[in-house]
């Protein structure tokens, strides 16, 4: 057995090692064959080492020539150095090569479904040119053996490990909390478990778990039972529509302090990101993070996860200026109570064809626009549609106001405020990069908070108040008076992580005081029996001496997934759900057994 276990990893050998006899184990990246040698390049996490079979040595020579890619071997031999001019200097293991000796097929591989890995050894270690998604979730085990995979889950490792030394020297205690809970339904919909052992006493049919979409309720109880520094990489899961930057099941970083504010949240989160930053991917980040109110970071981009790398391109409200102009439009929305905002791509007229300017009417449409009016820049005139409407003296003006230069491209919406946000928000993240206005290159992480976020927003559809985070977040406490008079006016003690326009974290301060809890429920229109029902072990503990408490949740595989530099979020876990929610390689969700059922009571 131990002929074939190994001494040295694919990416370990160097020149030091040369005349030394070493065991590698690995899969097979390549193979060349020639007459009189035969060059297999051996790979395993670690990096690439070059095999050579030499002709001399023929029944070894001729097993060799039996390898295919991603066969499962174990190579004896001797590291010598690589021939004058054959150095690759950009591997690790490019100035040396082994001489194989001895040959142990530990699995053959059929054909794979797709290419793991086709580069050839003079490039390096890369990825090759990549199957559909959904073949590669497919075989998920195959392609967890690209390089680029590897390297985005050793990040995650690091991510974990930097995480958890951080906090043991903050005082922070993990504490994992319970996976089977009781729903309390406010949010996303819960992923229900039947019970086999409790039953309706009525119906027969059974009770249910829900799996946690966060432990928000029991760490607000670890407050209560006194553990003042709390936190967990906790697993979650929500049902939700899912998107490239969501998963059903996800883990975050769970928080919970004690006897805080808001200023001591962010600052434990601060230290923590600058030392994630500088451990994991070797990146300073400035310190403290700026910070804008939601209603800033709406007004001037239209998002409440604003992208910081583009430069420029701020929405300016132009309202008062449409108002005064003789363009129908423009003046209908002002005097129904709308808005006109306008967007000033620097330097861009030139960069957009007519088709493309005709265009930005159907993009703003599909969220809620009416239509787009754009203005190019000229030195003494406008070029548009609407320049007829805007005389001389009124050009001028608006010049004045959004700062404007020769070369550059207004875009202008009149709408209804949440209308308005919508549209140049989307559009602006749209256009930046085409425009020229943005450095989406890795290495620009642009950070900041997000603060002052509503407390509720109106549910159309239930005509009624929900939570804009969650019920438990407490309200400003300037604001407590008009919770029931009010309720669009109230702020909450609310804050969001942002950084490159992701939403990476998020928490707030609790509400520790009971009537406060209670009355928060009777806006979002729970009865008190129904506030009791669902939240009835929460009122109560309360009312046990509960401290002023608040924390926040961080994302980890949308952390992990800015800081590799990826878009896609399923490159940040090892085994993630398409975007239908479904394990493409497992087939879950599946039928289950009808015994499996009947003992459920269903």
């Amino acid at each position: 057995m131990a002929e074939w276990q190994r001494t040295h990893t694919c990416g370990e050998l160097r020149q030091t090692h040369i005349g030394q006899t070493v065991v590698l184990n690995g899969w097979v990246n390549s193979y060349r064959a020639y007459n009189d040698q035969i060059f297999v390049d051996l790979r395993d996490r670690y990096g690439l080492t070059q095999v050579v079979f030499e002709a001399d040595h023929a029944e070894l020579f001729a097993a060799a020539g039996d390898i295919r890619n991603e066969w499962v071997l174990s190579v004896r031999g001797k590291v010598r150095e690589r021939l004058p001019g054959k150095h690759n200097p950009k591997l690790a293991t490019g100035d040396v090569e082994l001489v194989a000796d001895q040959l142990h097929v530990l699995n053959r591989c059929p054909p794979p479904p797709f290419e793991v890995m086709s580069v050839p050894l003079e490039t390096g270690l890369g990825d090759p040119e990549l199957a559909g998604e959904d073949v590669r979730l497919q075989y998920r085990y195959l392609d967890l053996r690209r390089p680029t995979l590897h390297r985005t889950l050793n990040l995650r490792h690091r991510l974990n490990k930097v995480i958890r030394d951080y906090l043991d020297t903050q005082g922070f205690w993990e504490i994992e909390t319970p996976l089977l809970g009781r729903s309390t339904p406010e949010g996303a919909r819960d992923y229900l478990v039947p019970s086999r052992l409790w039953r309706d006493e009525k119906t027969g049919r059974p009770h249910w778990y829900a799996l946690p979409q966060s432990p928000q309720l029991y760490k607000q109880l670890l407050m209560v039972g006194g553990y003042d520094k709390y936190f967990q990489i906790a697993r979650c899961l929500r049902d939700e529509d899912l998107r490239a930057d969501r998963q059903p099941e996800f883990t975050q970083l769970d928080l919970e302090m004690s006897f805080v504010e808001i200023d001591d949240v962010l600052a434990v989160i601060e230290g923590l990101l600058a030392e994630i930053f500088h451990k994991c991917i070797g990146q300073t980040i400035s310190l403290p993070l700026p910070r804008l109110s939601y209603a800033e970071a709406m007004r001037k981009y239209g998002s409440d996860k604003p992208d910081l790398r583009i430069v420029g391109m701020e929405i300016i409200d132009i309202s008062e200026w449409a108002g005064s102009t003789e363009f129908r439009v423009f003046k209908e929305v002002v005097a129904g109570g709308g808005k006109v905002r306008a967007l000033n791509m620097k330097g861009a007229a030139q960069k957009f064809t007519r088709k493309q300017l005709d265009d930005l009417t159907p993009f703003v449409q599909q969220f809620g626009a009416k239509g787009a009016a754009w203005i190019k820049v000229e030195t003494d005139k406008f070029v548009s549609p609407i320049e007829k409407f805007l005389p001389a003296s009124t050009q001028q003006e608006l010049r004045k106001h959004v700062e404007a230069e020769n070369g550059d491209l207004l875009v202008i919406v009149a709408d209804k405020e949440e209308v308005i946000c919508q549209a140049l928000g989307h559009l602006r993240t749209h256009y930046a990069e085409y425009a020229g206005l943005c450095d989406y290159s890795w290495g620009n992480f642009q950070a900041a908070w997000i603060v002052d976020f509503p407390s509720f927003i109106w549910d159309e559809e239930e005509k009624r108040w929900a939570a804009n985070h969650h019920p438990f977040t407490a309200p400003r406490d300037e604001d407590l008076s008009l919770l029931e008079s009010n309720p669009a006016k109230v702020r909450a003690k609310a804050y969001d992580l942002v950084i490159n326009g992701y939403e990476a974290g998020g928490g707030s301060i609790r509400i520790h005081n009971p009537e406060v809890q209670s009355r928060m429920f009777a806006v979002l229109g729970m009865s008190p029996e129904q506030a009791r029902q669902r939240f009835g072990f929460l009122l109560d503990a309360l009312k046990y001496g509960a401290p002023p408490h608040g924390g926040i949740a961080l994302g980890l595989d949308r952390l992990t997934m800015i800081l590799s530099g990826t878009t896609n979020i399923r490159d940040a876990i090892a085994f993630p759900k398409n975007q239908k929610a479904r394990d493409l390689m497992t087939g879950a969700p599946a039928a289950v057994d009808p015994k499996q059922l009947r003992e459920l009571g269903l």
